[in-house]
């Protein structure tokens, strides 16, 4: 199943804000991803953004006023909602919130809403006054009871020079939660656990030991698990990635911390999926100062970090929980991965050949080896986001899930 934008129809509602020039980036990535994008614009928003501007990012035209465009044949605010998977509205300002919380319909924009039966997804954007007051924290209220989605904006420093909650969130915090609401949710109802990312291991103030993971791969199943509805918990090492919105996040450094933060969050999970290249090693001494390299010689005693993937699968309720392990080969990969499977009591392990070219660490590309106790399959060389897309697909069509919704211990 994809869980992208390509062959998704979205109307974006553009109301007046000086956000609204934000939003022309989000029309031009949408369309970039091949979805069609139609754009509504309530007259306030066309003394921020020329209509022009959204017309030539979507390829498409603009709608602006309901009659003009009704005379031309069809009635368009039916037509939009009925033949859309989405509408999104950004900037929504307060007046725009208070009018949907309160039904009204006497522009293009709200009445495709109220005539809507898609998901909405909503993402104010006004002065932190005006975000806060109690007419707008009721509104938004009221909306949520409706049934739409709100996005909680950012903060910072406004255009109008106050600081506060009220900012336009960014279109990658954005995209999470619109895709989780136009995509199958085939993981509705699961609790998952995603490890990501490289640990470091210190051992003078400014050095430390580590590896070439990014991150990429964690990321793209936390990702692409929320957008098909799960409950994602994230605990990564120091990526390189942005947290994607949507997503519990908890940061580590070293593998002790990883291995606590693990400890204290698997057991109310349905999935565990172990993608972090936690360090074998750390420094069994810490040097309270800079080791200079005019040192005469340095010779670093190691000791081994827990192995948190062995001792899951020794904790965890196989009949409840799904273990998913990785594992980074270069020679000897399905008899090595096998070997882990069964050594580490998993259900299935993804088994990166980091031999392969474009492949593996560093890179966005992967191409994994999946292996269970049914037999062997390899997945297509393809981007890290769609290789996640296909594990899952594996999982589903394999029937691994477990019951949604199980109890903890």
């Amino acid at each position: 199943m994809s869980t992208s934008f390509a062959g998704k129809r979205v109307v974006v509602g553009v109301t007046g804000s000086i956000a609204a020039f934000k939003v022309a980036g989000w029309v031009s990535t949408l369309t970039k991803e091949e979805a069609l994008v139609d754009v509504v614009m309530t007259e306030a928003a066309t003394k921020f953004v020329a209509p022009m501007t959204f017309a030539a990012l979507s390829g498409r035209p603009v709608f602006e006023d309901m009659f003009t465009t009704e005379q031309q044949g069809g009635i368009s605010h039916i037509g939009l909602s009925r033949e859309a998977d989405c509408i999104i509205i950004a900037p929504a300002t307060a007046q725009t919130i208070a009018r949907l919380a309160y039904g009204m319909a006497d522009d293009l924009l709200s009445t495709t809403v109220l005539a809507a039966r898609i998901p909405v997804i909503i993402c104010p954007a006004m002065n932190v006054q005006m975000y806060e007051h109690p007419a707008t924290t009721r509104n938004l209220k009221t909306l949520l009871s409706l049934g739409y989605q709100v996005i909680e904006p950012d903060s910072g420093v406004m255009a109008c020079g106050e600081e506060g909650s009220g900012r336009l969130p960014e279109w990658e915090q954005v995209a999470e939660f619109v895709l989780r609401e136009i995509c199958t949710k085939d993981l509705g109802g699961q609790k998952v656990l995603v490890t990501a990312g490289p640990t470091r291991e210190p051992y003078d103030p400014v050095r430390f030991i580590s590896n070439r993971s990014s991150g990429k791969m964690g990321y793209a199943l936390a990702r692409t698990a929320f957008r098909r509805g799960a409950e994602v918990t994230l605990i990564s090492g120091p990526a390189t990635q942005p947290v994607p919105g949507g997503v519990h996040f908890v940061s580590v450094t070293t593998a002790v911390e990883m291995y606590k933060a693990v400890m204290d969050h698997f057991q109310d999970k349905s999935i565990i999926v172990k993608a972090a290249a936690v360090s074998d090693f750390r420094c069994a001494k810490q040097f309270d100062q800079k080791i200079k390299k005019d040192s005469s010689s340095l010779i670093m005693e190691l000791e081994q970090n827990p192995d948190i993937l062995k001792e899951l699968g020794e904790l965890c309720d196989h009949d409840r929980q799904l273990l998913i392990g990785f594992a980074a080969e270069s020679s000897n990969i399905k008899e090595e991965g096998r070997k882990k499977l069964i050594g580490k009591k998993l259900d299935l392990i993804a088994v990166n050949d980091i031999s392969s070219a474009g492949a593996g660490f560093e890179v966005d590309n992967n191409q994994v080896t999946l292996i269970d106790s049914a037999g062997e399959a390899q997945l297509l060389h393809t981007s890290k986001l769609k290789t996640a897309d296909l594990i899952w697909d594996h999982v589903i069509a394999n029937k691994m899930l477990k019951p949604a919704g199980s109890k903890s211990p």
